[in-house]
C-alpha cells in the first residue's frame, strides 16, 4: 500500500467510524512502531511517524546525548551527536532515521490487529462522549429490526432496544421507518453504550411538551408534574409566575393546535392539562377535572391522604373509567385520594342523628 491508498484508507475509516483523524494516526503510529521493534529485533528506543499529507512512513531510532555511554542502543556521546546537531546539549535527544526498505509491508500486517483495537477504543470513547448526556432527551431514529421481544432503532452511529412493551399501545411501527423515542436508560460496557428506549414513559410526553411547547423550553411555564397511562390518557399541571399569560390556553393552542400536533405523536391518546396551584386542596380539585362540585379534606399534610367528597353526578367523573381519573390525579398531585359519596356521607350524619335522638 503506497502512501495515497493508506490515506484513502485513513479517510474511509474516519468517516465510517466518526473517529478524529489524529486519533487513528496516533494509534497507528503506536502499533506501527511496536511492530518495528517487535520485526527487527530493534531494542533502541524508536518512534515512527506518518506524514497526513503524503501518507509516508518513517522509522527513527532514538538515542540520549551523554558524557559517558552505558547502553550504545540507547545513548550517544555529546562528541558524536554534535557532529550531526551541532548545538545539541547534553540529556536532550538526537534521532536518525532507520526505516527498513520492507517495513510498509511486514509492518502493516504485524500492527493490524492492534490498530483495529485502538480504533475500537477510540470508537466507544467516541460514543461514550456523545450518548453520556442523553438520557432523559427525544432522538429521531430508524427501525431497522426486531425479534420477539425488542425493536431494534438506528440512532445513527449506534442502536438503541425498544422493548415492545414501551411502545404505545394500538400504535403500529413499520421497518425502515422513522421514529421518535426517549432515552431511557444509558449504560457503558466492554461492548459500549446500551441504550434502552421508550415511548409510554412520562418523560416522552414532557420533551414533546417541551419541543413544542416555546414557553416550557424558555421558562415562560413551568411544567409542574405528568401523570401517564400511555395509549389512554395523560394529566399534566402547569403554572406561571407571569400575570399575563394564561399557562393552560399556551399549552392547548388556539383552537386546540398546539396540543393537537403533540397528541398525533401520542396515537390518540387523550391530555388534561390542569393549574397547578400551591394550595394541595386547590390543586387536587385542578387535578381531578372534569368531575366538579368537589369537597377535599386533608387531615395531616404530612401523610399526603386526602378524603375528596363528590355528589352522585359528578361520582363517575370524579374517578374516571376503571379508576383512571382519580389514579392520575393521585399520581400528578403525589397524594393518596380516596372518593367518597356526598350522599352516604349525608346519611351516615342523618343516621348519627337519630342514634343520638334515641339514645336521649
Amino acid at each position: 500500500m503506497d502512501g495515497k491508498e493508506f490515506l484513502q484508507a485513513l479517510e474511509n475509516i474516519t468517516k465510517e467510524k466518526g473517529i478524529d483523524k489524529s486519533v487513528v494516526l496516533e494509534a497507528m503510529e503506536a502499533a506501527l512502531n511496536a511492530a518495528y521493534k517487535k520485526n527487527f529485533n530493534s531494542l533502541t528506543n524508536s518512534r515512527v511517524t506518518i506524514d497526513e499529507h503524503t501518507g509516508e512512513i518513517k522509522v527513527f531510532s532514538c538515542k540520549t546525548v551523554v558524557e559517558e555511554i552505558e547502553n550504545e542502543k540507547t545513548e550517544i556521546t555529546l562528541e558524536e551527536a554534535q557532529k550531526i546537531v551541532p548545538n545539541i546539549q547534553i540529556g536532550e535527544t538526537i534521532e536518525n532515521e532507520v526505516t527498513p526498505k520492507d517495513f510498509g509491508r511486514v509492518a502493516a500486517s504485524t500492527a493490524k490487529q492492534v490498530v483495529v483495537q485502538k480504533i475500537k477504543e477510540a470508537e466507544k470513547n467516541s460514543l461514550m462522549e456523545e450518548f453520556e448526556d442523553k438520557q432523559d432527551e427525544l432522538m429521531m431514529g430508524i427501525l431497522s429490526r426486531e425479534d420477539e421481544h425488542n425493536y431494534f432503532v438506528d440512532l445513527g452511529r449506534t442502536h438503541g432496544i425498544l422493548p415492545k412493551n414501551e411502545t404505545i399501545p394500538g400504535e403500529k411501527l413499520e421497518m425502515g421507518s422513522q421514529v421518535r423515542v426517549y432515552i431511557s436508560k444509558v449504560d457503558f460496557g466492554p461492548k459500549g453504550p446500551f441504550i434502552l428506549l421508550s415511548r409510554t414513559h412520562y418523560g416522552f410526553l414532557k420533551r414533546l411538551l417541551e419541543n413544542e411547547i416555546p414557553e416550557l423550553e424558555d421558562g415562560t411555564i413551568m411544567l409542574y408534574s405528568v401523570a401517564r397511562e400511555a395509549g389512554i390518557r395523560s394529566k399534566i399541571s402547569v403554572y406561571t409566575t407571569n400575570p399575563n399569560v394564561d399557562p393552560i390556553g399556551a399549552i392547548i393552542g388556539e383552537k386546540g393546535n398546539r396540543i393537537a400536533r403533540i397528541l398525533k405523536e401520542l396515537n390518540g391518546e387523550k391530555i388534561d392539562v390542569v393549574l397547578y396551584d400551591k394550595d394541595p386542596i386547590t390543586f387536587i380539585k385542578n387535578a381531578l377535572s372534569p368531575a366538579k362540585n368537589i369537597e377535599v379534606v386533608i387531615e395531616d399534610p404530612k401523610k399526603k391522604e386526602a378524603s375528596v367528597i363528590v355528589d352522585d353526578d359528578n361520582l363517575s367523573l370524579a374517578i374516571g373509567k376503571k379508576g383512571q381519573n382519580v389514579k392520575l390525579a393521585a399520581r400528578l398531585t403525589h397524594y393518596k385520594l380516596e372518593i367518597l359519596k356526598k350522599s352516604e356521607i349525608n346519611n351516615e350524619k342523618e343516621n348519627d342523628k337519630v342514634s343520638d335522638t334515641d339514645e336521649n
